[in-house]
C-alpha cells in the first residue's frame, strides 16, 4: 500500500495532476488564478537564480576536464552539427505539415496592428557577431546574457588549459563545488515544481481565456502535432540511429526536464533539471552534460524553429500570398541560421519572426492574430527545445565514449 501511494507521489506524477489542476482552476477561478501568479513567479526566479553561476561554471569544469583544444574542438563540432540537424529536421517537418494541412483564409489588415514590431532594428549580420562579445563580463552576468557569459567561460577554460597543473587545480575545485553546491540547490526548489506548475498554467489560462485558444484551434493543433512528431518519431530516430539504445525508453527516463520545461517556458530556467536529469537518469557523463546542455539552452531552438515555420507560412495564408517552393527553401534556411545566433538577442522569437516576414516581404500586423496564444505554444516549443537538448546531449555523450 505504501508502494502504491509513494508511486503517485513521485514529482512527475504531482507536476501532471499540477497541470491539470492548473487548467481547471484557469477556466472556473480565472480571477483567483490572476492574484496568485506570484507564486509560479517566484519558482521560476529561484531557477533562474541558479543558472548563470552553474553554466559558468559547468563550461569551465568540462573544458578543463577535457584537458586539451583538440577534445574541445572534437565535443564542440560534434555538439553544433548535431544541434544543427535536429534543428533543420524541425523546419522541414513544420513546412511539410502546413503544406500538407494548409490552414488560414485570406483576410485583411484592417484593424489590425502590432505595434512590438516597429521597436525591433533592422537585422544585422554584424551587430549580432558583436553581442557575443561580453564587452564588461560583469555586465553580462548581472543582465544574464548566456551568449556571452558562453563565450566568456570557453575564452577562460581555454585559456586555463595554458596554465601550470598547480595553478589549474584550485581553480577546477572552486568551480566544481560551485555547480555541485548550485545542483543541490536545485533539488530543493524542484520540491516546489508542481506548487509553481499549477500556479503558472493556471494563471495563462486565466490571462488568456479558453475562447481565444479554442478560436485559432487549427492553427494551435498543427503547431503541437508538429512538435509532438519531431519529438516523438523524428528525435527518438536521430537518437537511435547515432546511439542504438532504445529511444523511447530515454526519453521517459528523462521526461522530468522536457514537464518542467512546459511548465516554465524557460530553457534557461530548466536547465539545472535538465543537468541533473541527464546525468541521473539519461546516464550521461558529468563532463558532457556540462558542456552540451548550457550551450543547447541557448542555441538550440528545435521547437522555436519548427513554430516560426508554421507562423510564417500561416501568415502568409491569412496575407492571401502563395510562396513558391523557393521562398519556402529560403524560410527554412533561414530559420536554422538565425536560430543559432538570434538566441543571443532579447525577445528572440519575435525578431526572428518580423525578419523573416520583412525579409518575405510579408506584412507584420497579422502576428497580432496569433500572438494572444503565443504564452500556450511557447511552453509546447520550450518543451521539445529541452527534448532535443537531451537528446543530443546522449548522443554526443555515447559518441565520445566509443
Amino acid at each position: 500500500m505504501i508502494k502504491r501511494i509513494k508511486k503517485f507521489t513521485t514529482t512527475n506524477t504531482l507536476v501532471i495532476l499540477g497541470i491539470i489542476l492548473g487548467v481547471l482552476f484557469g477556466i472556473f477561478l480565472p480571477e483567483l488564478a490572476l492574484k496568485q501568479k506570484a507564486i509560479g513567479t517566484a519558482f521560476i526566479y529561484f531557477l533562474k537564480m541558479l543558472v548563470i553561476p552553474l553554466v559558468f561554471a559547468s563550461i569551465y569544469v568540462a573544458i578543463l576536464g577535457l584537458g586539451s583544444l583538440e577534445e574541445l574542438k572534437r565535443i564542440g563540432l560534434k555538439t553544433i552539427g548535431l544541434y544543427l540537424l535536429t534543428t533543420a529536421l524541425a523546419v522541414i517537418v513544420a513546412i511539410l505539415a502546413i503544406n500538407f494541412f494548409p490552414i488560414g483564409e485570406h483576410i485583411s489588415t484592417d484593424g489590425l496592428e502590432f505595434a512590438k514590431a516597429k521597436t525591433i532594428a533592422p537585422f544585422s549580420l554584424e551587430a549580432m557577431l558583436l553581442s557575443f562579445i561580453p564587452v564588461n563580463i560583469f555586465s553580462s552576468f548581472s543582465h544574464g546574457s548566456m551568449m556571452q557569459i558562453i563565450v566568456f567561460a570557453i575564452m577562460f577554460g581555454v585559456a586555463s588549459l595554458y596554465l601550470k597543473p598547480k595553478e589549474q587545480e584550485p581553480m577546477v575545485e572552486f568551480f566544481n563545488g560551485v555547480a555541485n553546491a548550485m545542483l543541490k540547490m536545485a533539488e530543493w526548489i524542484i520540491l516546489m515544481t508542481p506548487l509553481g506548475v499549477f500556479s503558472l498554467i493556471s494563471y495563462v489560462i486565466a490571462d488568456q481565456g479558453i475562447e481565444v485558444i479554442l478560436g485559432l484551434w487549427k492553427y494551435i493543433l498543427l503547431v503541437v502535432g508538429v512538435i509532438l512528431f519531431h519529438a516523438v518519431v523524428t528525435l527518438p530516430a536521430i537518437l537511435a540511429f547515432f546511439t542504438k539504445v532504445n529511444p523511447y525508453k530515454y526519453l521517459s527516463d528523462i521526461r522530468e526536464a522536457p514537464i518542467m520545461a512546459f511548465s516554465t517556458a524557460s530553457s534557461a530556467a530548466t536547465l539545472p533539471v535538465s543537468m541533473r536529469i541527464s546525468q541521473e537518469m539519461g546516464g550521461v557523463d558529468k563532463k558532457t552534460a556540462s558542456f552540451v546542455l548550457p550551450l543547447g539552452a541557448t542555441v538550440s531552438m528545435d521547437g522555436t524553429a519548427a513554430y516560426l515555420s508554421i507562423a510564417v507560412l500561416y501568415i502568409a495564408n491569412l496575407a492571401g500570398v502563395d510562396l513558391s517552393f523557393g521562398d519556402q527553401v529560403l524560410l527554412g534556411i533561414t530559420v536554422v541560421a538565425l536560430s543559432v545566433g538570434v538566441a543571443a538577442l532579447p525577445s528572440a522569437s519575435l525578431v526572428m519572426m518580423v525578419v523573416i516576414l520583412n525579409q518575405l516581404g510579408l506584412p507584420t500586423e497579422y502576428i497580432a492574430l496569433i500572438v494572444a496564444v503565443d504564452r500556450i505554444l511557447d511552453m509546447c516549443r520550450t518543451s521539445l527545445n529541452v527534448t532535443s537538448d537531451l537528446v543530443v546531449t546522449k548522443i554526443v555523450d555515447t559518441l565520445i565514449k566509443r
